[in-house]
């Protein structure tokens, strides 16, 4: 079997996870004391094409992109241009990013959060709500069906959304099978690390309309975003492309969202 990139990191948090004491009950109750979270499912069902917008100092596939940003400043800029959400990375070692980027983002705007990371322990879920996350990442491919039931009750449970990250039909049979609501498709190859542009518009008519239909990777821009909303889409998630317009983040956004006008 390949190993992959995606292997690699998992592997890596999964050590981390195997060396955690925590009672995962003590992280419940606490979650469940916090104030509730914003409505990340709703902001993504408003009309026209919402843009999760993501704040990401770096990337594997290309190293980095804009690894001295103010989270707080770019949130801001983000929300000016009209995003519906923000996506922030909080894996360290791979990315950059850090759960204090995610707390610096969020308090500097109003709009839903997801924590952007590699969710491999009910542990885990419980963290994105304590740090401020409305809304956590499942990859399906990373999970078993056992991990997947269990952590999107856990996040039910303390109110986050959940966000199904798939790649193909067998992943979103998976995620449908725990009645997943929020549903990525994931245009980046896992062997290869290359972005395959028709793979959303592929997958798009076999996710149901009334689940939130999201594409992730591989938006370069406008044109790739009006492709994406005829295809069904309600949303894009989008890092590379609005992250490094460092003179315009606002209007990069806006032009996202522009091509459902």
């Amino acid at each position: 079997m390949t190993t992959t990139y995606l292997d690699k990191i998992l592997d890596a948090h999964r050590a981390a996870a195997a060396l955690d004491t925590r009672d995962p009950a003590e992280l419940r109750q606490a979650c469940q004391e916090l104030a509730p979270a914003r409505d990340f499912f709703a902001a993504l069902k408003a009309p026209g094409l919402s843009v999760i917008a993501e704040v990401k100092r770096r990337s594997p596939s290309k190293g980095d992109l804009a690894a001295d940003l103010d989270p707080a400043a770019v949130a801001a800029e983000y929300q000016a241009g009209g995003a519906s959400c923000l996506s922030v990375l909080t894996d360290v070692d791979h990315f950059g990013g850090s759960p204090d980027d995610l707390r610096a983002a969020r308090a500097s705007v109003e709009l839903p959060v997801l924590r952007k990371d590699f969710t491999v322990a009910v542990n885990d879920v419980y963290d994105a709500r304590l740090m401020g996350a409305d809304c956590v990442l499942l990859i399906v491919a990373a999970l078993n069906d056992a991990e997947l039931a269990e952590f999107s009750s856990a996040a039910t449970s303390v109110g986050l959304t959940a966000l199904f990250e798939i790649h193909d039909e067998a992943e979103l049979e998976r995620a449908l099978a725990v009645d997943a609501q929020v549903i990525g498709v994931n245009q980046r190859d896992l062997v290869t690390f290359e972005v395959d542009q028709d793979r959303a518009v592929r997958m798009a008519p076999q996710i149901p309309a009334e689940r939130v239909r999201i594409a992730e990777s591989g938006v370069r821009g406008p044109e790739d975003a009006a492709v994406l909303w005829r295809a069904g889409y309600d949303a894009v998630l989008v890092g590379e492309s609005v992250v490094t317009a460092t003179a315009g983040r606002a209007d990069a956004v806006a032009a996202l969202r522009a091509v459902s006008s």
